[in-house]
């Protein structure tokens, strides 16, 4: 018995403080250079030129019609992919049938499909010579090189955001709650808003707030299908780029640091969104805090 309890645990890899202290600088060496030193240039660049240049670039007429295309495409793509999530999580979850892998991995495609050959698919799809470009020039419907266009490829390029967030999380809570409240008369809607939705809201928001950035900041497949026409299908992302090829860098910068923030206010959302989600699991699983 003394033996027993007199043997010392092996070390972990972490014990070691000289390993633990390289990792942590390692980590922060390649932050700093790869993360923060980009944030910073864009914020020394941007008003480089001093604050009346920047707020002229801000306000000019192709830098408002670029954020409000950018907004309207998020606004549009968001909730579609988010129903879209919600509805594909749901199914696949909480239902078996056939064909049930084969969805998941169309969910997939999107993260394993470059943007730039998503955009040229579209083209070969929607555009003149396309599958259905005949068809559409014959109604008037314009669908490439418009709005449209635009929507569809951010809706590609975000369709997974929200169902990756989701199946998870509802796969490991299991289908218990959900066939209770059926057998207890709910339907379908109820069951969801009442049983299903408070347990996944936060993977939701999560989701949501990574779609959104992820509209909001496409480039390669809204690039091909908006035919970057100036002060009508350019988005942010695609401003920027057209003032830099215009040899006007600080007005570059200075549209590129809406961006910026917009990536700085979603980790922020993000880190909040994670500690809501971590209290609300303590909670679960200690009942005794809670009441404390």
């Amino acid at each position: 018995m003394s033996t027993l309890a007199t043997r010392k645990k092996p070390p972990r890899v972490g014990d070691n403080p000289i390993f633990r202290r390289s990792l942590i600088g390692i980590v922060l060496v390649l932050v700093a250079f790869v993360i923060v030193a980009p944030l910073i240039i864009i914020g020394v660049e941007a008003f480089s030129k001093g604050w009346a240049t920047y707020r002229d670039t801000i306000i000019h007429p192709d830098t408002l019609h670029a954020i409000m295309l950018t907004v309207l495409a998020a606004l549009i793509a968001v909730p579609v992919n988010t129903a879209f999530g919600i509805a594909a999580a749901w199914a696949i979850t909480k239902f078996d049938f056939w064909g049930k892998r084969f969805l998941l991995v169309l969910i997939e495609i999107p993260f394993s499909v470059s943007p730039i050959v998503a955009g040229v698919a579209y083209l070969f799809v929607y555009g003149l010579q396309g599958l259905f470009g005949p068809l559409l020039d014959a109604w008037d419907i314009k669908i490439l090189f418009a709005i449209p266009g635009i929507v569809i490829a951010s809706m590609f390029v975000t369709a997974p955001f929200v169902a990756r967030e989701l199946i998870p999380l509802m796969q490991a809570q299991g289908r218990d709650l959900e066939e209770a409240a059926t057998s207890l008369g709910a339907s379908g809607f109820r069951t969801f808003l009442s049983v299903t939705l408070p347990n996944v809201k936060w993977a939701l928001l999560y989701g949501v707030i990574l779609c959104n950035a992820r509209v909001m900041g496409e480039f390669g497949a809204v690039s091909v299908v908006s035919g970057n026409i100036r002060g009508q299908t350019n988005t942010l992302p695609l401003h920027i780029e057209l003032l830099y090829h215009d040899y006007q860098a600080a007005g570059a910068f200075a549209s590129a640091s809406i961006l910026a923030l917009l990536a700085v206010f979603t980790i922020i959302a993000k880190v909040l969104l994670e500690r809501q989600g971590a209290g609300r699991v303590r909670k679960t699983a200690n009942p005794a805090e809670k009441t404390s």
